[in-house]
């Protein structure tokens, strides 16, 4: 799918509370030559990523290492670029997602289709090496912090909780532009957030300040 046009069935996606993030996949040698497993991680844990910036703000993420604790992964399924046919799917057996202490580690048995086997072939001879997976959250902290010098605002979402794993997917080199948009659409939330409350808070300060100088003012003419 060309990286400036996104499909109508992957527009709703992004219209939904589901992210999306890149993830690294390769194939694996394996003594059954049939199996075909492609096996990468979703994610890491702990480890912050940059997930956007603009001038003057920059959000960083990272995922903390329970934050699969309760997750639905009742039926991850994997695709290409979040849409189409089904490679693997956990319900029969094709597809893993276990955390470990690096992070969420899904392997993909993609033998099963011709169309899974055509996939591995591509993965294998490096035509694709990207992943991304579609997640929900359900907790997450952020952290603030304001470089006075550079006049830079650094904000860190730790995802705490995430509620559902939808799929897993092999994407197109570049990375499927709706992971892009997704990570956009949540950053520039995110700046808008910070922006907002520091209005508030200026406007606060302001009135504060009026209200005390009405106050001296009375006490002088007293």
């Amino acid at each position: 799918m060309p990286t400036n046009e996104i499909s109508e069935k992957l527009q709703q996606k992004l219209n939904s509370d589901r992210e999306f993030r890149d993830m690294e996949v390769r194939a694996i040698e394996t003594e059954d030559s049939d199996e075909m497993i492609v096996e990468g991680y979703a994610t890491t844990f702990n480890e912050p990523y940059l997930l956007w910036s603009e001038p003057g703000y920059r959000v960083f993420e990272q995922v903390d290492r329970d934050a699969f604790a309760g997750t639905d992964m009742s039926d991850v399924i994997m695709q290409y670029n979040h849409e189409g046919r089904v490679f693997a799917r956990m319900s029969n057996g094709t597809l893993t997602a276990t955390p470990d202490d690096h992070g969420l580690l899904t392997r993909a048995i993609l033998g099963g289709t011709e169309i899974g086997r055509q996939l591995y072939q591509e993965i294998k001879g490096g035509y694709t090496n990207k992943m991304s997976f579609g997640f929900t959250v359900t907790e997450d902290s952020r952290d603030i912090q304001e470089d006075k010098e550079s006049k830079m605002v650094t904000i860190t979402r730790t995802i705490k909780r995430i509620g559902k794993l939808y799929d897993v997917s092999a994407v197109s080199l570049p990375a499927n532009p709706g992971t892009n948009i997704a990570a956009r659409n949540f950053g520039e939330g995110v700046i808008a957030e910070v922006k907002a409350e520091r209005q508030r808070a200026a406007e606060e300060e302001a009135k504060r300040q009026a209200l005390i100088s009405e106050i001296r003012k009375s006490l002088r003419k007293e």
